[in-house]
């Protein structure tokens, strides 16, 4: 007799862990520490399921997602709200761990989202740096607007602190460097990488360690994972804009950030650009389109192993 499959999902919390199985239904907790762990393992390589679901819940879920990993389980860690919209769907409105950790586990059946590579040490501490660097910037940001009304010694206080988040976010850059430059792989393709006019040591650390399926997927696949793919919203006779959708946001801004320096020093972004905005693109949908077009070129340049140059220019300028 044919065994029957079953799927799990994983509900974290800081103290505890829900597993809930289907189809079965059945559920069980442990504690979110070294006992309690071993006996999720042991549990779960009893029950043996297809696939392991487990949120992305700010951090909270790395531990158990490795220790799922390292122990040969299949673990997959998804965004929290297409899991929520999945739930809305099946018409489930009552919230709790439990009913959480089922709903995990059928989304696990029946969307079956892909195993991906877990991330290493030494990724895991450029993925730390490049968020701590988001953290700083976002603090700038206020602190700089909080200056433009602020007077008095409060304002000199606000000036401080900018003074000194700018030479923390310096400092990071650089810490950032010298991760990428302890690794001989990273450092070859961070070289490519940064060949290309516009592209600096941010971007350039962001991709490699929130991207690393760049050069490995052909060039819609990669625009998806991104988010900078423009999908269709048609319905019927009507004709929709297409939009940006979903993707690694953090991917998303530090493309941003690049194209609007790219536009200004790289000549076949400033050609894009300058080519959409006379066909009437606005601002923010033409640098999209660069975004994306820098990707493709990136994704490339990558695969195949090249620095910018002329060839390289000519290939990358026909696939995007």
């Amino acid at each position: 007799m044919t065994e029957e499959k079953s799927w799990a999902g994983i509900d974290v919390s800081g103290s505890e862990l829900v597993v809930g199985i289907y189809p079965s239904r059945e559920g069980k907790k442990f504690s979110y520490e070294s006992a309690g762990i071993e006996g999720l393992l042991e549990f779960l390589g009893a029950v043996k399921p297809e696939l392991i679901v487990v949120e992305s819940t700010g951090g909270i879920e790395k531990r158990v997602a490795a220790e799922l990993h390292n122990a040969g389980l299949p673990v997959c860690v998804v965004n929290p709200r297409q899991t929520h919209d999945f739930a809305k769907s099946l018409g489930v409105l009552a919230k709790t761990d439990g009913i959480d950790a089922v709903i995990l586990a059928r989304y696990a059946e029946a969307v079956k989202p892909p195993v991906r590579r877990m991330a290493n040490e030494e990724e895991q501490v450029v993925k730390e740096l490049i968020a701590r660097r988001r953290q700083l910037i976002d603090m700038l940001i206020q602190e700089k607007n909080r200056l433009k009304r602020a007077e008095g010694r409060i304002k000199t206080d606000i000036a401080k602190h900018i003074k000194w988040l700018e030479k923390r976010i310096e400092d990071l850059d650089d810490e950032l460097c010298d991760a990428v430059a302890a690794s001989q792989l990273w450092t070859a393709q961070d070289g490519i990488l940064r060949s290309v006019p516009g592209v600096g040591k941010v971007l350039s650390a962001t991709l490699i360690a929130d991207l690393p399926e760049l050069g490995r997927l052909n060039r819609k696949e990669i625009a998806a994972l991104a988010g900078v793919a423009p999908f269709n919203r048609d319905s019927g006779a009507f004709r929709g804009r297409r939009v940006i959708w979903g993707g690694r946001g953090g991917v998303r801004r530090a493309l941003y950030m690049s194209v609007v320096a790219g536009i200004r020093v790289n000549p076949v972004l400033q050609a894009f650009y300058k080519k959409l905005r006379a066909g009437g693109k606005q601002p923010k949908v033409a640098i999209t389109a660069c975004m994306r077009k820098l990707l493709v070129i990136l994704n490339t340049m990558v695969k195949n192993g090249q620095e910018w140059n002329a060839g390289t220019l000519k290939q990358c300028s026909i696939q995007a």
